[in-house]
C-alpha cells in the first residue's frame, strides 16, 4: 500500500467530516426567521364592528379612533373612517341631551298644607355655593308657581314688586317677581304661566338679580333646555271644605 496517498485520504476524509459538521452546527445554531405577527388592526376592527352593530357609541368612538390613530394607513382605518364621523356626531349629540337632561330634578313629596310636585334647575354660573335654584312647582292648595331659591343664607333685594332683567336664548325679556312675605330667601314670579311658556322654548336664560349679600348684582345662568314636562307630575286640588 501507498502510505503517502493513504494519509492523504485519510486527512481528506477527516475534512469532510469536519466540514460537514460544522455545516450542521452552523445550521443549528442560525437563528430561526420568526413570522411575521398577525395584523392586529383586523380584529381590533371586528371589534369596532360589533361595538357600532350593538349601538355602543361611546365604546365605538374610543375603538374607533384608536384604530385611526394606531393603525393610519390600514385598510381597517379606511373603513372606519368612513362610519366614524357620525357615529361621534351622534354620540356627541347624545351625551349633550343627556347632560341637559340630567340637570332637572322632578320631585312629588308631601309639603306643609298638601302635596306638590317640582321641577327644579340650578344655576350654572354662579356655581357651587352661590348657585340659585330655579323652581317650577305645583301644590294642591296654593296652586302653581315659579321662583327663585338661593342656596345661601340670604335672599334677593326686591321692595314689594321688582322687575327683573332677563334672555331667553340673547333676546331681551324681562320677569316681574316679587318677595314672599314670609322672609324666605326666594323671589316668585308673578306671571307663573308666561315665563313656562318661555322656558319650553329656550335652551338658555339669564337673569340679573341683585343679592342681599353685599346687594351686588349677580347674573344666573339656567341651560333650560333638557326640561321634560312630561316628568313635571301634576297634582289634584285639595278640594274645597
Amino acid at each position: 500500500m501507498n502510505l503517502p496517498r493513504l494519509r492523504l485520504a485519510t486527512a481528506l476524509g477527516t475534512l469532510l467530516v469536519l466540514a460537514g459538521c460544522s455545516s450542521s452546527s452552523d445550521q443549528a445554531a442560525a437563528p430561526q426567521a420568526t413570522p411575521a405577527p398577525a395584523d392586529e388592526s383586523a380584529q381590533k376592527l371586528d371589534t369596532y364592528r360589533q361595538l357600532v352593530r350593538i349601538g355602543n357609541d361611546e365604546m365605538a368612538v374610543t375603538m374607533g379612533k384608536a384604530i385611526v390613530s394606531r393603525y393610519p394607513d390600514s385598510a381597517a382605518a379606511k373603513e372606519v373612517q368612513q362610519s366614524l364621523p357620525e357615529i361621534e356626531k351622534r354620540y356627541t349629540e347624545t351625551s349633550e341631551r343627556n347632560r341637559l337632561q340630567g340637570l332637572w330634578l322632578y320631585q312629588v313629596s308631601p309639603m306643609e298644607g298638601g302635596t306638590q310636585s317640582t321641577a327644579t334647575i340650578y344655576s350654572s354660573q354662579p356655581s357651587g355655593e352661590s348657585r340659585v335654584r330655579l323652581v317650577l312647582r305645583r301644590h294642591t292648595a296654593w296652586g302653581q308657581n315659579a321662583f327663585l331659591f338661593s342656596s345661601g343664607p340670604h335672599g334677593f333685594v326686591c321692595k314689594a314688586t321688582c322687575t327683573i332683567k332677563a334672555t331667553f336664548d340673547d333676546k331681551p325679556g324681562s320677569i316681574k317677581a316679587f318677595a314672599p312675605s314670609t322672609g324666605e330667601p326666594a323671589l316668585l314670579f308673578s306671571d307663573d304661566k308666561t315665563f313656562i311658556a318661555q322656558l319650553q322654548k329656550a335652551k338658555k336664560i339669564t337673569m340679573d338679580v341683585i343679592m342681599q349679600d353685599g346687594e351686588k348684582k349677580v347674573t344666573l345662568v339656567y341651560e333650560v333646555s333638557g326640561f321634560d314636562p312630561a316628568k313635571w307630575q301634576p297634582v289634584s286640588k285639595s278640594p274645597k271644605k
